[in-house]
C-alpha cells in the first residue's frame, strides 16, 4: 500500500507498525493493528471509517494525547514514541491544535476571552482578533457561548486552536453535533486555515461525503488502514452533499 503523502507535501508525520491495546481486567481490545502511515506538511487528510475503526485512537497518538502499545511515530524530528509526559505536553502546546466534537468553551468567558486563553502558553501567538476574524466571528467576539449557535461555538473552538499558530490541526468529528448547513460552515473554516495558513489538517469523520475535500482519504476498519485514496481535485465544502 502506498502511504506517501500527496505530491508536493514533505512528510511531517511518520508512523510504522502502530498498535494499541486497551485492557480492562481480562478484556483486551485491539484498537490499532500494525498501522503504517505518512502525512505531509500542509496536507488535508480525512480519516474515514465507522465507529470503532480506530480513527480517534490514531488521532490521539498523532496528537500526543495517547501512546502506542507497539510501533514508532514521529513528528518531523520529534520522536513521539518513548517521549516523556513533559515532552509530549510541550509538543502539544507548541505544534498541535485540537478541535473536538464538543466545544469545551468556558461559559463565563466571551469569544475573545476563550480564544485568548491559549495565547499565554505559546511564544508567538496569533493576535486574538485575527484568529476570531479568520473564523468569521468578529461581530460576535464579545458574546458569551450561551449567546452563540452550535456552529458559532465550534468556530470559537477552531479560533482557539489556531491562535497558537499550530503546524497541525487535528479535528475529531468537528461537524458531528451540527446540522448540514452549519457543518458546511465549519468545514469551510477548516479548509480556509489549511489553504491560507498551510496548516496540516487531519479530520476524523464517518461521513464519506466530506472525503471529497481531502488531498487523501485514509480508510480505517477494525484498527487497520484498509486503503488510501488520493484525490486529484479537492472540492470545496459548498459543493458537498450528504
Amino acid at each position: 500500500m502506498d502511504t506517501a503523502p500527496a505530491p508536493g507535501h514533505e512528510p511531517v508525520f511518520l508512523a510504522r507498525g502502530l498498535a494499541k491495546v486497551y485492557r480492562t481486567g481480562e478484556v483486551e481490545v485491539q484498537a490499532l493493528r500494525e498501522v503504517d502511515l505518512e502525512i505531509g506538511r500542509g496536507e488535508f487528510v480525512v480519516l474515514l471509517g465507522p465507529s470503532g475503526s480506530g480513527k480517534s485512537t490514531l488521532l490521539n497518538i498523532l496528537g500526543g494525547l495517547d501512546t502506542p502499545t507497539r510501533g514508532e511515530v514521529s513528528f518531523g524530528d520529534h520522536r513521539l514514541t518513548g517521549a516523556s509526559e513533559a515532552e509530549l505536553t510541550t509538543y502539544r502546546r507548541e505544534h498541535v491544535g485540537f478541535v473536538f466534537q464538543f466545544y469545551n468553551l468556558i461559559p463565563s468567558l466571551t469569544v475573545r476571552e476563550n480564544v485568548a486563553l491559549v495565547t499565554d502558553i505559546v511564544a508567538d501567538p496569533m493576535p486574538v482578533d485575527e484568529a476570531v476574524d479568520l473564523v468569521g466571528l468578529t461581530p460576535r467576539r464579545d458574546h458569551f457561548p450561551a449567546q452563540l449557535s452550535g456552529g458559532e461555538q465550534q468556530r470559537v473552538a477552531i479560533a482557539r486552536a489556531i491562535a497558537k499558530r499550530p503546524q497541525v490541526l487535528l479535528c475529531d468529528e468537528p461537524t458531528g453535533a451540527l446540522d448540514y448547513q452549519t457543518g458546511k460552515l465549519v468545514l469551510e473554516v477548516i479548509e480556509r486555515i489549511n489553504r491560507e495558513l498551510g496548516t496540516t489538517a487531519v479530520v476524523i469523520t464517518h461521513n464519506a461525503a466530506i472525503a471529497g475535500m481531502a488531498d487523501r482519504v485514509i480508510h480505517l476498519g477494525d484498527g487497520r488502514v484498509q486503503r488510501i485514496d488520493k484525490n486529484d481535485h479537492r472540492i470545496s465544502p459548498s459543493e458537498l452533499s450528504w
